[in-house]
């Protein structure tokens, strides 16, 4: 019996990729054998670990790197690693920070909720999270204004398609930083496929996730500096015992990247691309819908299929057919459009299996009028 029927889960179609209250990804064979023999073992974990950084440094091209339990622990450990180093005295006190230097400064633009606020991620170190420019903006000048205090211990830049407005390059941001001599902190979510572009903006520290696209079980990846991902690791003397990788995490973890190292990159695309092709084709057939491929907003190495949806000719605006995928068995969830006003949905299929994206066709035919002429 699958563990949907052992367990009574609600079976789903998931379009909306590693999104965290779907289970967030699918893991390859050989990361599921290995976190299965992981399970059955006893190992020292600072050896782990110390197999994980170097691999973790090779993976990103960074001089260190290390695992945590999940991607928005990894903010807060950083966040304390720029405040404590490696200093005991200060990660035992953490999360008081009574004399240290405890100003992170944010856009407010990359102030993003991803299931908690992202300040809250901050706040749990014991830091204080100072926004600078606006939702739709922020410039330079705002970076340089904020990182004027004297109690400043970061800068905190997000790379994510949850991010707001517009502002600098993130290279340009952090070299203001770097000016002022003020660390700097990437939350690259989602971002592993581009990880080495990341490191390339001079960050100290990027933080992704492993169990996103590298499909590990859940993990944070720590990437960067020497200094500053051993003060992350030395976080687990304080908080971040609470926020500790446990062994079939950082094993999995190796079992990805070993996995990632062996995948032929460029073949990959082109499956993704013909994937979406064929959907296109088919979706774009049904009356009432317009169907076609939009880039990933940031930048990742392949495309969403967008599906515009004519009220007048399909029966339905995009709300309601959202809520009818939504409520049939299996349970199909897709993303809400980007654009203001427009009636379009957004899917993912990057995780799916054809037969899933075959009962996605077929749900859509079902729910709409007839096919075109």
């Amino acid at each position: 019996m699958g563990l949907h029927s052992t367990y009574g889960l609600t079976r789903i179609i998931n379009a909306r990729g590693p999104y965290t209250p779907l289970g967030v990804s699918r893991s390859e064979d050989g990361v599921t054998a290995a976190v299965a023999a992981a399970l059955s073992e006893f190992v020292v974990m600072e050896e782990l670990q110390d197999v994980a950084d170097r691999a973790l440094a090779r993976f990103a091209g960074a001089e260190a790197g290390t695992v945590v339990h999940c991607t928005a622990s990894a903010i807060t450990l950083a966040v304390a690693a720029t405040m404590t180093g490696e200093s005991a005295e200060r990660i035992a006190a953490l999360p008081d920070t009574t004399g240290m230097p405890r100003a992170v400064v944010l856009p407010a633009g990359h102030a993003v909720d991803y299931g908690h606020p992202i300040t809250q991620a901050v706040r749990l170190a014991g830091a204080v999270p100072v926004t600078v420019g606006t939702d739709e903006t922020y410039t330079l000048e705002d970076l340089e204004a904020g990182l004027a205090r004297p109690d400043v211990t970061c800068l905190l830049l997000v790379s994510s398609r949850l991010v707001r407005g517009a502002g600098a390059e993130l290279s340009e941001a952090v070299a203001v930083a770097h000016r002022r001599g003020v660390p700097v902190v990437v939350d690259g979510a989602a971002q592993d496929f581009r990880i080495d572009e990341l490191l390339r903006t001079g960050a100290d520290l990027v933080t992704v996730s492993g169990q996103k696209y590298l499909g590990s079980p859940t993990a944070g990846l720590v990437v960067g500096r020497a200094d500053p991902v051993a003060a992350v690791r030395a976080q687990e003397r304080g908080i971040g015992r609470a926020m500790k990788a446990s062994k079939e995490a950082v094993i999995g973890v190796l079992a990805a990247l070993e996995a990632r190292a062996e995948l032929d990159v460029a073949q990959w695309k082109q499956q993704q691309a013909d994937k979406l092709a064929d959907f296109v084709t088919r979706a774009g057939a049904l009356r009432g819908i317009t169907a076609g491929p939009v880039p990933d907003p940031t930048g990742l190495p392949f495309e969403r299929a967008r599906i515009e949806v004519d009220p007048a000719a399909s029966g339905m605006d995009a709300a309601a057919l959202e809520r009818a995928l939504y409520s049939g068995s299996p349970s199909i969830r897709v993303m809400p459009g980007c654009r203001q006003g427009a009636q379009e949905l957004l899917l993912e299929l990057v995780p799916l299996r054809p037969a899933e994206i075959d009962t996605i066709v077929a749900r859509l035919g079902e729910l709409l009028p007839g096919r075109q002429d």
